[in-house]
C-alpha cells in the first residue's frame, strides 16, 4: 500500500477479486477511474473507492458474438502462416477455399493437419486470384507491414508496387468480394505519422472499398490468455450496403492458468512438448526472479550485471527477465522465447514455454500440429494470430454477410 488509505492497482485487484487488467479498462472505460499518487504518479484507489464501488459495475460480463451462417461463405487467406487465422475463421463457420503462404514449414502445417484444404505455396507474386471472382465472400490476410514511398499527395495503386500490401491489394482487385479484412500490428495504426495507414485506406479506396475505421483489438477481450493486440482493417465493397461491426469484447480476462492447466478455456492440462532452454549464464538471474516481476527484481549489482549498459538508459524495459504469473495473462509472444528483449518465463520453473505452452496462450488447439524443427515451429506460432480472436472476428464477418445476402 502506498498510504494507509490507498491501494496499489494490484492491491485493488486483489481486494475486489478481479485481474489487474480489469482494472485499467475500468479505469479507461471511466467506471472506476483511478488517483494519481502524487511522489510517483503511479495509479492508487482510495478505501473509499473500493468500499462504495457497485458490485454490478464490477461483474464481469461474457459476451457471445456467436452467429450462424446462412450461405456457405468462402474465404481466400493471403499470407496464412501457420493457420491461426483460418482455424477462428473455420470455427466461425467460413469455409476456406484458399490459402496462399510463402514459408514452406507453415505450408507443410497446414497440409498436415487440413489435408482438404488448397495450400498455395510460394510468393504472392507469382499468383493470379482472378478464377476466385465471384466464388469468395472475404478476402483476409496478415500482409507485413512495409513502408511507403510517397509520390504527390496520395498514395496510389501503383505507386504501392514492390510492396507485400500492393499485392493484397492486387488480390482483392482480382477477386472484389464483399468484404477484405487485413491485420497487422498496432504500430501500423502510427507508422510514419499515421501515413502509412492512410496510404493503404486511399489504395482500398481507389481498387473500390470503402474503409471502416481501423480498430486496435486486444486478445485479451476476445478470450485469449495473452496481451497481444492487432490492428484490424477492413474494406467493404462500395455497391455493398451492408454494415460491419466490429466484434464486442468481453469483460472476463483469462489468465495463464487458464491456458496451461484444465478450465474453461481447455478441458486438460497442456500436453507435454520439447522447448527451449536458457543457458546458465542467464538462467542464474532468472532463477531469481518471482512470478510477475522482472530484472528490477534482481539485487542491485545483478541487475547493472545483467542489464549492462541499458541499465543507465531510461524506460522499464519490463519485458527482459520477465517472469509471468499464473494468475496474469501472458505478454505477447514473439519468435523465440529466450532472445534477452523478450524473455517469458515460466512461472515455477525456470525455462520458457514450450511449444505446447506456446500454443495453448495463442488458443490452438491440442490436436493441431506443427512442422519443423523446434525454433521454426516457435516462429510459426509466435507469428499466428490466436485463434480465439480469429474467431470472434469471424463472427462479426459472417453478420455482415448474412446481412448482405439477405438483401
Amino acid at each position: 500500500m502506498v498510504t494507509k488509505n490507498h491501494y496499489t492497482i494490484g492491491e485493488a485487484a486483489e481486494y475486489l477479486g478481479k485481474n489487474p487488467e480489469t482494472l485499467r479498462r475500468w479505469d479507461q472505460d471511466g467506471k472506476l477511474v483511478a488517483l494519481r499518487e502524487p511522489s510517483s504518479n503511479y495509479r492508487v484507489y482510495s478505501k473509499e473507492q473500493l468500499e462504495s464501488f457497485s458490485p454490478f459495475e464490477s461483474k464481469e460480463q461474457l459476451v457471445s458474438n456467436y452467429v450462424e451462417p446462412n450461405n456457405d461463405y468462402q474465404v481466400l487467406e493471403l499470407f496464412a502462416g501457420a493457420g491461426g487465422f483460418a482455424i477462428g475463421m473455420e470455427k466461425a463457420g467460413l469455409k476456406c477455399m484458399a490459402l496462399n503462404e510463402v514459408d514452406k514449414w507453415a505450408c507443410q502445417t497446414l497440409r498436415k493437419n487440413r489435408p482438404n484444404w488448397n495450400v498455395l505455396e510460394g510468393d504472392i507474386r507469382d499468383f493470379s486470384f482472378k478464377k476466385y471472382r465471384g466464388q469468395v465472400d472475404l478476402v483476409t490476410g496478415g500482409f507485413p507491414c512495409q513502408a511507403f514511398s510517397y509520390i504527390g499527395k496520395k498514395l496510389g495503386f501503383k505507386d504501392a508496387r514492390g510492396t507485400l500490401f500492393y499485392e493484397f491489394a492486387r488480390a482483392i482487385k482480382e477477386v472484389m468480394p464483399p468484404i477484405c479484412l487485413g491485420e497487422n500490428v498496432k504500430g501500423l495504426k502510427n507508422h510514419d505519422g499515421g501515413k502509412t495507414l492512410a496510404g493503404m485506406v486511399s489504395i482500398l479506396d481507389e481498387i473500390g472499398y470503402d474503409v471502416v475505421e481501423p480498430q486496435v483489438l486486444k486478445a485479451i477481450n476476445y478470450n485469449v490468455p495473452q496481451k497481444r493486440e492487432r490492428l484490424i482493417l477492413v474494406g467493404i465493397r462500395k455497391d455493398v450496403s451492408a454494415i460491419y461491426e466490429y466484434p464486442s469484447p468481453n469483460d472476463k480476462i483469462f489468465n495463464l492458468e487458464d491456458a496451461l492447466k484444465k478450465g474453461d478455456l481447455f478441458d486438460s492440462d497442456v500436453p507435454i512438448s520439447k522447448g527451449s532452454s536458457y543457458p546458465e549464464s542467464k538462467k542464474k538471474f532468472l532463477d531469481l526472479v518471482p512470478p510477475k516481476g522482472y530484472w528490477r527484481d534482481l539485487p542491485l549489482e545483478m541487475q547493472k550485471e545483467y542489464m549492462q549498459k541499458s541499465f543507465y538508459l531510461g524506460g522499464g524495459r519490463t519485458g527482459m527477465a520477465r517472469r509471468i504469473g499464473w494468475d496474469e495473462p501472458c505478454l505477447t509472444l514473439t519468435c523465440s522465447p529466450a532472445q534477452k528483449q523478450t524473455e517469458r518465463c515460466h512461472p515455477d520453473e525456470t525455462r520458457p514455454f514450450t511449444t505446447r505452452e506456446y500454443a495453448r496462450i495463442q488458443t490452438f488447439p491440442d490436436d493441431w500440429e506443427f512442422a519443423g524443427s523446434i525454433s521454426q515451429i516457435y516462429k510459426q506460432i509466435g507469428n499466428a494470430v490466436p485463434i480465439n480472436l480469429g474467431k470472434e472476428i469471424g463472427y462479426s464477418v459472417v453478420r455482415f454477410l448474412n446481412e448482405y445476402n439477405s438483401k
